[in-house]
């Protein structure tokens, strides 16, 4: 029996368009290793389609009272929730996590949303009478014009919605080129924006590879650029975007730690780190991949460990009962496997193989994998696996735990466990890194807040979202202003009579 493959469309202009390239890629559902749609991949001619839409679409956009762009937002908002399930549904055929991480994904976009929603007030200036001889100062904050969001294929809807939603309520209008891997979501969610009431231009998606990334760099009417990735791919893409004149915002990739303080409930840990490190098959910019067990606490710490990543349910995410679902890939399922095999070769203690707990169906799934006694040179330690591997690395005390984390090039997220409350607080000031937990694991600060790592995770002075996005999708501009005194001046003066 023959298999029928869908075509996925581009968004142009306020509705969906066949990919006219040639040129697609493969989507496959990673729990069964099926190909089931083709993407289009993007010419040249197809990325600048869009690009002139949106700058079509921006005069009247920006021009548009905040207020109206709110109401908008509130009926995206309202879409979002009446489609929760879709949406959560396609994120795991083409992610492949568990349902409901792709529920929590969704979850978690929305809130972007409510938070945009308060755009009449985020845009508000500052004003000062009298500054001096007549004369008052005033602040304001405007649209960039035509920005762009490259994303990966970890968050196909929460990590779009850290940027547009917040983008297009600043008056911007959006490029979304999203991962090729899982892309129909971007689609959904744009035909949302279009019945929400978002005007036809406003928001486009394009698909595509490093060409169309490559006309969304060099392109004269893309104003700013929003990435999420690898470090190699963000440094590039800041390095080019800012050499082109844009302003751009490159959140590049982690090793996050979670310290284990010996008087940490170790329970609570191990929940903490089965959550952390291997939710989302570790596929995710916030995985927790080392913990640092600091003194009496390892031994324990790795017993309890390794007796649960023996446990975990692995299958489909469309099955109810699947802790952990297959890997995007098969190239990237290799990929992981390949640094397992680097952690063995370098020396370090493997406890847990995932790699022997393949299923004999198709479908690109690994098992959750636990080290034990990791140096910091090794490459298991050093780089970024982006799958279900957790190291242990063991350290005397506190002190050398927060030099071990400071001394590493990535600063994105971690973790401390603790009961002692001074300890904490020391953790919070001396720690070198972005986003801090205190018995929290993976500290993603809400939508009111703002997401951004230190060091190597992030390219750019703004984090994402929050205030902090805010500030990124627009330029701020002061104005001075005094007029000539007209009243006592002899000029003639009317006072307006109420009626």
């Amino acid at each position: 029996m023959s298999v029928v493959i869908s075509q996925i469309d581009h968004f142009i202009n306020g509705r969906r368009v066949a990919g006219s390239s040639g040129r697609h890629g493969e989507v496959f559902n990673p729990a069964n290793g099926a190909v089931e749609k083709h993407v289009p991949l993007a010419d040249e001619a197809e990325v600048e389609a869009a690009i002139a839409a949106a700058k079509v679409a921006f005069p009247g956009w920006s021009e548009t009272p905040p207020l109206k762009r709110a109401r908008v937002m509130f009926r995206f908002k309202q879409l979002l929730d009446q489609h929760h399930d879709e949406l959560a549904r396609l994120i795991t055929l083409e992610h492949g996590k568990v349902l409901s991480d792709a529920h929590g994904e969704v979850t978690r976009g929305i809130e972007i949303v409510e938070f945009a929603c308060g755009i009449p007030q985020l845009l508000k200036g500052d004003y000062t009478e009298q500054i001096g001889g007549g004369i008052d100062n005033w602040s304001m904050r405007q649209a960039l014009g035509v920005v762009a969001g490259i994303t990966p294929f970890n968050f196909p809807v929460m990590v779009p919605m850290w940027m547009f939603p917040v983008a297009l309520a600043c008056g911007n209008t959006f490029i979304l080129k999203p991962s090729e891997r899982d892309p129909s979501a971007s689609v959904r969610l744009a035909e949302l924006l279009h019945e929400a009431g978002l005007p036809a231009g406003v928001f486009n998606v394009v698909h595509g590879d490093k060409s169309a990334v490559d006309v969304l760099l060099t392109h004269p009417d893309i104003d700013a650029l929003s990435f999420v990735g690898s470090t190699p791919i963000a440094e590039r893409i800041y390095a080019e975007g800012t050499r082109q004149g844009k302003r751009v915002q490159a959140l590049g990739g982690a090793k996050n730690h979670l310290i284990a303080m010996p008087d940490a409930d170790l329970d609570q840990v191990v929940d903490a780190l089965m959550g952390a490190a291997y939710g989302s098959a570790g596929e995710r910019c916030m995985a927790i991949s080392v913990a640092v067990a600091v003194g009496s606490i390892a031994d324990s710490l790795v017993a309890k460990l390794a007796e649960r990543v023996k446990l975990l349910k692995i299958g489909s995410g469309m099955e109810p009962d699947s802790e952990m679902g297959p890997l995007i890939t098969a190239v990237h399922r290799d990929k992981v496997e390949g640094y397992i095999a680097s952690g063995v070769a370098e020396g370090a203690t493997l406890v847990v193989d995932g790699r022997e707990q393949h299923h004999a169906k198709p479908g690109f799934f690994t098992g959750g994998t636990l080290f034990d006694h990791v140096l910091p040179e090794m490459k298991i330690y050093r780089e970024e696996i982006f799958g279900p591997v957790l190291a242990v690395v063991r350290v005397a005390d506190f002190a050398s735990a927060v030099k071990l984390v400071n001394q590493h090039e990535f600063g994105n997220g971690v973790a401390l466990f603790t009961s002692d409350g001074g300890t904490a607080r020391a953790f919070a000031r001396q720690i070198k890194v972005g986003m801090v937990g205190v018995n929290v694991p993976i500290p993603v600060p809400m939508a009111w807040h703002s997401f951004g790592g230190w060091k190597r995770s992030l390219f750019g002075d703004h984090h994402a979202y929050g205030e902090e996005g805010v500030r990124f999708y627009t330029r701020y501009k002061s104005v001075m202003q005094r007029w000539p005194d007209s009243i006592g001046k002899g000029a003639e003066f009317t006072m307006p009579v109420a009626k």
